[in-house]
């Protein structure tokens, strides 16, 4: 099972997590390219980072919204989001390769993420800028997504992922961050709901209900209070339980 996290997401003075300790946690990173988060600095401390710990680097792109971090959905063209898209990817795998290590997929960020989910058009258009830059570039996101379907149709290798730190509607979609209860914070909690991910392909919605969630990939945020620890702890439960850490790309 591969364990991710998002990082990268410091920027300029401001900085965001503790990648250094997440680096050394995680299977693969979900790299800010600096639309929502991230600068050229800190895409070149995360690309070399990754290459020295044998950590996957993903292309975490997002809206270009660096003041709401990239939460905020955004009504944009084709063109605008393929064009953003496409300067993302190609930004920091720019970097990357400056290093030795290389973008090895993509995953979208925050809104763009859960808006492409259900959104055909936003959909096309990610799924459009990936192909025209690597048309057999992975790529990473919610189980029966539009955007995943999309990509598998494209002919991209499709993985999937789940949260373990992150609630779930009875539609096996996440709770809204706008929601109580959207993150869980309990450390037993968050370890328990990667063990039943990983072991038995499920989770337990809000309401009580028993959702198939089948993942390739386990997301564990690098931006909430404890979350070195809490990533330590998640690595910890799953190979106690007999999980096998490692990159899916």
């Amino acid at each position: 099972m591969d364990l991710n996290a998002d990082l990268g997401e410091s920027f300029g003075s401001w900085t965001m997590g503790d990648d250094a300790s997440m680096f050394r946690i995680v299977s693969s990173a979900n790299v800010a390219c600096g639309f929502h988060a991230g600068d050229p600095l800190t895409m070149l401390d995360s690309c070399r980072a990754a290459f020295d710990l044998d950590v996957r680097v993903g292309a975490h792109v997002g809206y270009r919204d660096l003041a709401g971090f990239g939460r905020r959905s955004l009504d944009m063209s084709f063109d605008e989001l393929f064009g953003d898209v496409l300067y993302q990817l190609g930004a920091l795998d720019g970097v990357a390769h400056a290093v030795g290590a290389s973008v090895d997929y993509v995953k979208p960020h925050g809104a763009l993420y859960n808006r492409i989910v259900h959104d055909p058009e936003q959909a096309e258009a990610v799924v459009a800028a990936v192909h025209a830059y690597d048309p057999g570039l992975p790529v990473l996101g919610l189980p029966d997504s539009v955007w995943l379907n999309r990509a598998e149709e494209s002919g991209h290798p499709v993985f999937r992922e789940a949260f373990v730190d992150r609630a779930y509607l009875a539609d096996g979609t996440l709770v809204p961050r706008s929601q109580e209860g959207a993150v869980l914070h309990n450390p037993a909690d968050v370890v328990a709901q990667a063990v039943r991910i990983a072991t038995r392909g499920e989770v337990v919605a809000q309401d009580g209900t028993v959702v198939s969630v089948k993942a390739d990939s386990l997301c564990i945020h690098g931006d909430t209070p404890g979350a070195v620890e809490m990533a330590a702890a998640v690595r910890n439960g799953l190979e106690k339980a007999g999980v096998e850490i490692q990159a899916f790309a």
